[in-house]
């Protein structure tokens, strides 16, 4: 399924279309403030199994991200947050960037035993919304292209054409970016910037 969806305006029923299949499940291809991603419920062992074959790894060390509304929605699946990563997140997000945090509690079953986890919270209304109405992060994805010399599929067309008998809905909002997020490592005492995007991170 594809449904065409604007980011200043989401239609409330697209929305509430894609996290009725999230619930049940589902994978979906939704916009983020950075490139495309693939998404489920992060509390879904089936759905996060899908998105680790679609990924070529096994579930609990699939290379996802928490996609989450606010920084309290992160420290709940994280731990809490000492000063100086709530004052980088704070600082930081809404925006592109991922943080990459030690896990301090026990995480949702269905994501298995980390020991560190990735956070981001988008600048991106049609994510935020999703996060929100499901109640809990999305378990993400950035959708990468087959292509070696792509990296990241922009065109919505060519994301149907290559995605539609992989995941249950597509959230065309237009062309995308072909940045990622800058991932900023947290878990020691030096924070490292372990891929440069989009973001332009601050110390």
């Amino acid at each position: 399924m594809r449904l065409q969806v604007f980011e200043n305006n989401p239609n409330p029923k697209h929305i509430d279309t894609a996290v009725q299949i999230l619930k049940n499940g589902g994978l979906i291809i939704y916009p983020t403030d950075t490139v495309y991603a693939l998404g489920c419920d992060a509390h879904n062992h089936d759905a996060l199994n899908r998105l680790a074959k679609i990924k070529n790894s096994k579930r609990e060390k699939s290379p996802v991200s928490l996609i989450c509304s606010s920084i309290r929605q992160i420290g709940e699946y994280t731990g809490q947050l000492d000063t100086i990563v709530f004052r980088s997140l704070n600082s930081h997000l809404p925006g592109p960037f991922t943080f990459i945090l030690p896990v301090i509690q026990k995480l949702p079953k269905a994501l298995g035993k980390r020991s560190s986890i990735g956070v981001r919270i988008p600048d991106h209304q049609i994510a935020l919304a999703l996060v929100e109405s499901l109640g809990n992060p999305l378990a993400s994805a950035s959708l990468h292209d087959d292509d070696r010399i792509i990296d990241y599929t922009t065109d919505p067309d060519m994301i149907d054409l290559q995605w539609n008998d992989r995941v249950d809905l597509f959230l065309d909002s237009g062309y995308g970016n072909n940045l990622p997020s800058t991932v900023v490592d947290m878990c020691f005492d030096e924070i490292k910037i372990t891929r440069q995007g989009a973001g332009n991170f601050k110390g």
